[in-house]
Order: C-alpha cells, then structure tokens, then sequence
C-alpha cells in the first residue's frame, strides 16, 4: 500500500513504525507539489495513496492542499486521518464520495477545553473588578457567583464537548448538552434537542458552540437566540465563524446578552484589521488558536499509529465519521 504523509510527521513517528511501514511505499510531501520516495523527488502522476495522514503541521505550512489534490485526483484511496475534529468543509464531502474512510482527530479538545473553562471561569469571577479596585487603592467586597452554581450549555458533544465536561463538572456546575442524540451521558445533566434550546438558554451562565457548521447551526447564534439568553451570559464560540450573527452579536452585547462573547472563529478570517470585534470592550479574540496547546501535536501522532495499526490489522478505527457528518 502507499502511505502519503507530510515530510515533518514522517520524521517524527518513523522510530514508532518501522517495522509496521515495511513493504509499503512510503511517500513524503516537504515542498508544495513535490513528492518524495526514500530521499528522491518523483513525479505527482506516481502519487496515488491508499492511506493519507493530513496532519497539523500540513496545514501550518500550507501544503494541505497539496495533499488533498493528490487524494481527489487518485483512485486508490482507503482510509485518510485528518487533523480536523468537524467536517463541515466540502473536500471532506468529496473525499468521502470516492469512499475513502475518514478519521477525524480528537487530539486538541484538550487545549480547546482549557481555553474554553480557563476564560469562562475568569470572567465568572470577579477578577477583573479586583485588579480595578486594587488599581485604585479600594478596599471592598467583591461578591460573585460560585462556579458550582453556574449552569453550562454546550452546544454540540463531541470529543471537545466531552472535555469541557469533564473540566468543568467536578466544581459542581449543572451541564446541559444540546445535540441530535437526545441520550444521557454521565458526565452531563440534561440532554436536548436544537429543537429545545430556546428553553435552555435563558438559564444558562455560560453557552458554549462546539457544534460543526450545517445549513442547520449557520447564524444559529442570532438575534433570537441572543435575546433568549439572560442578561450577564457569557457566549464562547470555538466551533466554527459561520455560527455566529456578528451583526446580532453587536446588538445582544449593548443590551448585555450576552455580557462578554469569548470568540476564537469568525466569519471571516484572518479578522479585518477594521472589523469592531477587535476593540470592543465585552469581547475577547483569539486566532482561530484555541488548539494550540503543547501537546496536541503528540497526541496527532499517537492517533495516527493507533489507527494506523489498527487499519493494517483490519481493526475498527477510532474516531471514524459517518457519511451522515458530510450530508450524504
């Protein structure tokens, strides 16, 4: 079988599987459009994978592209893990369609998840009022609502979902989950539908948008959605841009719904240098970084070697998406 594989991940994970990659051809991609075999450049038209690993580091360097084109234009093509937790681009849609089985990545819910309860929990407490206090010299009681009396929705619960849960239900908050499987989970209190989220939302501290972007979630952050929230809700969105109104958004913030908006995915990125999200007060950007803690890399890797193991040994794969994920 051919393996294509970014040059970098290569390098990385080539002590782990020696012994699993003998007899099989061995393709690296290091420079857009070329291709190596063993050390010596090749012609893309000797390029046609049955297994294909794009990997974060593919994207950083931007020769993901190059890749996917080699993936679409083949016909051998099995199995392929992405670095990607959602699916919503359409190459996913395409690759699927020529039956390549794809794998998705769960390596970066870990970061994702701190990011995610790390702003949430400094803007539940009063930090901020602190340091002005300080700043001028006041000494005064700052009352706050305890985190174990908070309550979260998260809308959507995958592997990101899971791990917000899991950091956030030992302080005691009551976790609402919001997706198409309406059966319990043990790390969560309550499990609804979209169709119910409008009874939710004006209960909840804190809303979380982990969900993958559809013709069903597009703007589902509108002025609708905004107003259902109570006044002082904090809005965190590390799904995808197209979730949010942005327009709706501007608006639910003057009337404080929701009172600070956590953005980490926008509309369009990179964000405008003139665009008013930047500046304004009740709002905090990132971007588009949220994953990018130190050890998502290497947990990409193990992944890949445990489905890659798994795949060679006719095995179920971990994390595998269902062509219902891509709208087939």
């Amino acid at each position: 079988m051919q393996i294509l594989i970014g040059a970098q991940a290569f390098e990385r994970i080539a002590g782990r599987v020696g012994s699993l990659l003998n007899g099989h051809d061995i393709i690296t991609l290091a420079v857009p459009g070329t291709f190596h075999r063993a050390g010596q450049e090749i012609p893309a038209d000797q390029v046609d994978p049955d297994i294909i690993w794009s990997s974060l580091d593919l994207y950083e360097t931007g020769l993901l592209p190059h890749l996917l084109r080699s993936v679409l234009k083949g016909s051998n093509g099995k199995w392929m893990q992405t670095f990607n937790a959602g699916l919503d681009a359409p190459v996913f849609r395409s690759i699927i369609e020529k039956r390549v089985r794809i794998t998705k990545s769960d390596a970066q819910s870990v970061p994702i998840a701190e990011y995610v309860v790390g702003h949430a929990i400094s803007l539940l407490l009063p930090i901020a009022q602190q340091a002005k206090l300080q700043s001028q010299r006041i000494w005064a009681p700052t009352p706050y609502k305890e985190i174990g009396q908070t309550r979260w929705t998260l809308i959507g619960y995958g592997a990101i979902g899971k791990a917000i849960a899991t950091r956030i239900k030992p302080f005691g908050a009551h976790v609402s989950v919001v997706r198409r499987q309406t059966a319990m989970d043990p790390l969560v209190d309550q499990v609804v539908s979209m169709d119910a989220i409008g009874a939710i939302l004006p209960t909840s501290d804190v809303v979380v948008l982990a969900c993958a972007l559809n013709d069903q979630t597009r703007n589902l952050a509108d002025e609708t959605f905004l107003q259902s929230l109570q006044p002082g809700a904090i809005l965190i969105n590390i799904g995808r841009g197209g979730l949010v109104d942005e327009d709706a958004l501007r608006k639910g913030l003057q009337h404080n719904r929701p009172a600070h908006a956590v953005l980490d995915v926008f509309q369009v990125e990179p964000l405008p240098v003139g665009h008013w999200i930047w500046d304004h007060p009740q709002v905090r950007v990132s971007a588009h970084t949220s994953n990018s803690g130190n050890g998502a890399a290497a947990r990409g890797d193990d992944l890949f070697v445990n489905n890659l193991t798994r795949f060679i040994a006719g095995e179920p794969l971990l994390n595998e998406a269902s062509p219902g994920e891509v709208g087939i």
